[in-house]
C-alpha cells in the first residue's frame, strides 16, 4: 500500500486484513484504504473514531463474527489506509471512503454500525446508499459543538493547541504517550478499557508520516460532521441510537437527535462513556445479534 510505512503491532482475533486499491487519476485524493475483514454471514461494516482505527473494535468482532460478516474500515488517512497530500477531511470526504467500501465490494443489506464520528458517517452513508443499508446503529454521535474538548481541560488544551494557527502543525505532531492516555481515558468510565497495547498501536499509527496534518484536519472539519445533521432525516434504514449515559454529548444533543429521527430506537447505556466499543462491547454485542 503507498505511504504505508509501519505494520500493525496488534492483531485482532479471527480478522484478516485488506485493501481497496486507490483510485488513479482522482483528483479528490482517494488514497487505499485498509479494512479487517472476520466472520460469515450479513455484511456489517464498523466505522471507528477520530484519532483511532479499524482495531478500535477489537473486543466487539469475536462477539459478533458468528453471525455476521464483519468489515472494519480505516477511514481515509487514518489507521493504515493511505495518507494522500492536499486530500480533504471534511465529513463529505470521509463518507465518500465509507461508500467506496460498500461499492467496490458490493455489499447489500448492510448494517452500518458507527460510533462517534462513525455514527455520523454511518448516517449520512444510509442517506445516500439507501439500497446498499439495511439499518444502522449509531452510537455517541460526534455531531455537537466542542466534542472532545467537553471530556477534560487537558483535551481542551490539547486539541485548541492543534488549531491554533502558526503552532498547530508542532502541537498535532507531539503525542506524549501519558497525553494521549489521558485523553481517551476521558472518553471511558471504566479506565482499564483502555489497555496499552491499544495505545500503543494508536501511537504508532500517530508516528506515520504526515499523520499529524491527518489529525489535525479533522479536528479542523468538526463543523463538517455537525452540518451533516441535516442529512439525519433523509435515512431509509431503521436506526438505533446508543448513547453512552456518561458521553460527551447532552441531554439536548441527544434530544435533538431523537427528534431527527423520530422512528428511531433509542438506547442509553448505564455507567458507560463515548467509546462503548472500548467499554461494553457486550452491550453493542447484545444489541446487534438480537437483531440479525
Amino acid at each position: 500500500m503507498p505511504n504505508q510505512e509501519t505494520s500493525p503491532t496488534m492483531h485482532v482475533a479471527g480478522t484478516t486484513s485488506h485493501t481497496i486499491a486507490a483510485r488513479a487519476g482522482r483528483r479528490n485524493h482517494e488514497g487505499a484504504l485498509r479494512y479487517l475483514r472476520a466472520g460469515t454471514g450479513a455484511p456489517l461494516v464498523l466505522l471507528h473514531t477520530v484519532r483511532t482505527q479499524a482495531e478500535h473494535f477489537r473486543s466487539l468482532i469475536p462477539l459478533i463474527s458468528d453471525q455476521y460478516t464483519v468489515y472494519a474500515l480505516d477511514l481515509p488517512g487514518m489507521g493504515y489506509s493511505e495518507i494522500v497530500p492536499g486530500a480533504s477531511y471534511d465529513e463529505p470526504a470521509m463518507r465518500a471512503g465509507v461508500e467506496r467500501l460498500l461499492t467496490e465490494l458490493d455489499l447489500h443489506d448492510v448494517t452500518l454500525v458507527g460510533e462517534s464520528m462513525g455514527a455520523v458517517l454511518a448516517l449520512t452513508a444510509a442517506a445516500d446508499l439507501p439500497e446498499r443499508v439495511r439499518r444502522v446503529v449509531a452510537v455517541n454521535t460526534y455531531d455537537f459543538p466542542g466534542g472532545i474538548a467537553r471530556s477534560s481541560l487537558l483535551a481542551r488544551v490539547v486539541v485548541g493547541g492543534a488549531l491554533t494557527p502558526g503552532v498547530g502543525p508542532v502541537v498535532a505532531g507531539v503525542e506524549p504517550k501519558p497525553v494521549v492516555r489521558r485523553i481517551l481515558q476521558g472518553g471511558v468510565v471504566d479506565k482499564t478499557a483502555l489497555r496499552e497495547d491499544y495505545l500503543d498501536e494508536l501511537l504508532q499509527v500517530g508516528g506515520r508520516p504526515g499523520y499529524p496534518a491527518v489529525a489535525r484536519a479533522v479536528y479542523q472539519n468538526m463543523p463538517s460532521l455537525i452540518a451533516a445533521r441535516s442529512r439525519y432525516p433523509e435515512v431509509k434504514a431503521p436506526v438505533h441510537l446508543v448513547y453512552g449515559e456518561k458521553d460527551w454529548s447532552r441531554t439536548s444533543d441527544r434530544e435533538a437527535n431523537k427528534r431527527l429521527l423520530p422512528s428511531a430506537d433509542f438506547t442509553q447505556v448505564p455507567g458507560a462513556g463515548h467509546f462503548i466499543a472500548l467499554e461494553r462491547p457486550d452491550v453493542l454485542a447484545d444489541l446487534l445479534l438480537a437483531e440479525v
